[in-house]
């Protein structure tokens, strides 16, 4: 499992609670609540994009690390 993994899986738990809450708040007229799950989207979005670099530059990591050990 790559080290990204728990970033990607915290970030769509985020998604979807900011989806639930955007819905909530659109239902209700809540703007304050709308703009809540609006912003945990953004940052659900942001932690599954941190994960895919984490786990992209491990692997450029262990691809230079075979490189180094096959000269």
């Amino acid at each position: 499992m790559g080290e990204g993994t728990g970033d990607r899986a915290e970030g769509r738990l985020d998604e979807a609670k900011g989806r639930v809450k955007e819905t909530v708040g659109d239902a209700t007229d809540d703007e304050r609540l709308e703009s809540e799950g609006k912003a945990d989207q953004v940052k659900g979005n942001a932690k599954q994009a941190w994960g895919n670099a984490k786990d992209a530059m491990e692997r450029a990591k262990e691809s230079v690390e075979e490189a180094l050990d096959r000269d």
